[in-house]
Order: C-alpha cells, then structure tokens, then sequence
C-alpha cells in the first residue's frame, strides 16, 4: 500500500516550524505574487524563506515552493529572476500552472523537480501524459477529479498524483474565478482574491418593461449561494488509501491560523498511521475536524458526486464556529500567549504533537493529569516573565505566561465549547 505524503501549508516560518512538529512530510509555501497567496508575502522575504529552507530539510523533510499564478507580460522578467533566486536555494520542488512558466523552470532551473498544480486541470490521462512528457514528476489533481478517475490516470501514466483532503473550496471550477476581480479588482489566479464568494447575497427578478425587482430571497440576511464548504475526507483516508494511487494528501490554509495547520496536519497523520496499523476510526477523526471553525463540511468530489447529496454549499453563514476554542498557544513549551480567555481552576485541553510526552505535574502553578486518553491543564497562579499576577487573561493580553512545567513545543490549549 502507498504511505501518502502529508503536504501541510505554511504561510510564514512559525507555521512551517508548527506543521512539520505534528508530522508534515512536506510542506508547501511561496514567497510573494508569483504564487496563488500573497498574502503570505509580508511573512517571508528571500532570506527567511532560505532560512524555511533550511530548517525543513534539516528535519529530513521536503519543501515544495508556489510558482502557481497566472503571468502577465510584464511578470516574465521578474518571473526569471523569480525561479533563479529559488533554484539557489534548492527546493524539492516548483509547483506550477502555466505552461510557460513550466517551460521557464526546466530552462533556467532543470535540476528543481516540477510539481502542476491544481489550477491546471488535470483530470485525464492524457493531460497527465502531456505534462509528463514536459518533465513533470508530480500532478496536484483537480478537485473535481473522482477517486476512479485518479485510479485510471495512475493505471495510464507513470505519474505521482496529489489530491487535496482539506480546506477551502472555490466555487469557480479549479479557482479559475473572477468575481473578485470584477468587484474588488482583487485578481484571484494572480494570488489576490478578496473570497467575495463568501458574502452575503440577494437574488432579485427584473422586470425589463417597468425595471420592477422581485426579491427572490425572503431571509432579510440574503443568502450565501456562492459559499462553499470546506473539504474534509478525514473519514474517508482508509477508502482512498485503499485505491492505491494516490501519492500525497495536501492540506489547504496558508492564510489559515496556527491551529489550523497543527490540528489538520495531526489528524491525516493520525488517519494514515492508523490506517497502517489496522485500526481506523472516522468518528475519531471527525471530532478532532470539527474543532476547527469551518464553512460547514463536505467530501467535495473525490468519493462522491456533489449532485448526489447536494450539500456543497454553507447557504446561512460566512463562517461557522468549531466544537473547541483555541485558549493559549505556548512556542517554547514553557510559557504560552493568550489566544482566548485563560481562567484559574479552569480545565484546558493539551493538544501536542503526535507522539509527544507530557508529564503530570501538581505544584504552586496548577497541575496537569490525564483523563480519557488526554491531558489537560488547571491553573492555581498564572505569573507573567515580568512577576505579574493574574487571575484572568483575555485575548490581546501580550503577557508571556509561565507554564506549570515544561510541555511539547507548539502545543495548544482549548477548550470545548459550551
């Protein structure tokens, strides 16, 4: 059976750092608007993204680089000087959508392996063989792509194939959007969409003769028609592990919160290995999922055709909170920073990478122990680096919290909502 890769997204280096400690295998990040996110562009630079580079291989992990938007003209010089930076700083790989920027890579940096990208459509053999033929060694197929007709590009092309398992849907086909660009002059397939598929809309029927509106929606809030759910297979890895044709699992959420990338990466790690040693629990991984705040979920198209449940879209919301609120995050393990409300006598969850060893403790600070196969944590005192007391700490509060004892790096506290 394939052990699939875990690609796990990075939007800046404490990301990276936090999805390789919960068992990434890769990681995929960029470093301004040659990718689909540049967003992430404040948060690494050439050098840091060196340094990213380094520190991935270091762990004896891969670290592949977004070449993935769509160029202009006056991009193409950039563009060369782009992938000639890169190519000094030796990724494991470029992933790539345009064909000229494909061409671009294999001329001026033949040695970085090439990875296409989603946005490229992939959803045939003979796309697949095309794109082979041109040197790729990887295809990120389409999210409209069925697991049979994964299986059958595999069967037909010797090609390593890559499918998302989570994260934000597009509701353009393969991204290829332009709402964005139409009302914000934000240009999605350039790495600057403003998600305008996710407001609030109304539907209205104009009559041409007298230009009467008919309202169509009778919510006064409208309707979110074009907002997507988030992709979620976490209770589907078994079945698809069990195709054999896929080589990695990618994680979407650049942009996403630290949380996000540690609890998503944690859990499809989970699946597989659980996968591998006989015994798989999908409710296991969909209570850990639901954690995370979401658009609603769906299995989008590798298991199933959306037409058959109908249920791909959030039509009520922008945005939907998860089971669990994220409390603190320590990146030490032995302070850790507000990132909701922190109490005393209060229980808080301990989330820490797979594996990790936490010890149980009882002194002047609080105690931590274990209860149903996790740990949690209570607070007697929380005294801050600089000898502050407090009671209470609330979001915002940039105090550096001493720890009872010390705790796995990149660990979290939450707690289950009420």
């Amino acid at each position: 059976m394939i052990i699939p890769e875990i690609v796990a997204p990075a939007g800046n280096f404490t990301k990276l750092k936090i999805a390789l400690a919960y068992g990434a295998d890769a990681i995929y990040a960029g470093v301004n608007h040659f990718s689909l996110r540049s967003r992430t562009a404040k948060d690494f630079n050439y050098e840091t993204f060196k340094q990213a580079i380094d520190y991935t291989h270091s762990k004896g992990k891969k670290i592949y680089v977004t070449l993935n938007g769509f160029h202009l003209n006056s991009q193409i010089e950039g563009l060369k000087k782009h992938i000639l930076k890169l190519k000094e700083m030796n990724p494991d790989a470029f992933i790539i959508a345009s064909l000229g920027a494909l061409n671009l890579a294999k001329e001026l940096a033949p040695e970085i392996p090439l990875h296409i990208s989603t946005q490229a459509n992939v959803l045939n053999y003979l796309d697949a063989r095309v794109y082979k033929n041109m040197g790729a060694k990887r295809i990120v197929i389409a999210r409209e792509l069925s697991l049979k007709d994964a299986k059958t590009i595999q069967e037909n092309c010797d090609i390593e194939l890559e499918a998302f398992v989570h994260g934000s849907m597009c509701f353009a086909y393969s991204g290829r959007c332009l709402i964005s660009s139409v009302q914000s002059g934000r240009m999605s397939n350039r790495g600057t969409c403003a998600n305008d598929c996710r407001f609030n809309y109304e539907l209205y029927a104009k009559n041409s003769d007298n230009g009467t509106l008919f309202r169509l929606e009778e919510d006064q809030n409208g309707t979110y028609i074009f907002n997507s759910k988030d992709l979620n297979l976490g209770a589907y890895i078994q079945k698809i592990m069990q195709e054999n044709c896929i080589q990695a699992f990618k994680i979407e959420g650049r942009t996403k919160s630290e949380y996000y990338v540690a609890l998503t990466t944690r859990t499809y790690k989970m699946a597989i290995q659980d996968v591998l040693n006989g015994y798989f629990e999908a409710k296991k991984y969909e209570n850990e999922l639901n954690t995370l705040k979401n658009r609603g979920f769906t299995d989008g198209y590798l298991v199933s055709r959306p037409f058959e449940k109908q249920d791909t879209q959030n039509h009520n919301s922008s945005i939907e909170e998860g089971t669990h609120q994220v409390c603190a995050f320590t990146e030490d393990g032995d302070f850790f920073k507000c990132k909701g409300k922190i109490s005393l006598q209060t229980p808080y969850e301990i989330l820490s990478p797979l594996g990790a060893k936490i010890q149980e403790c009882d002194n002047e600070l609080g105690v931590i122990y274990k209860k149903d196969d996790k740990y949690f944590i209570e607070f007697k005192k929380m005294i801050a680096k600089n000898n502050k007391e407090f009671e209470t700490i609330h979001s915002g509060n940039e105090n550096e919290i001493k720890l009872p004892i010390s705790i796995p790096e990149f660990s979290f506290l939450r707690k289950e909502l009420a």
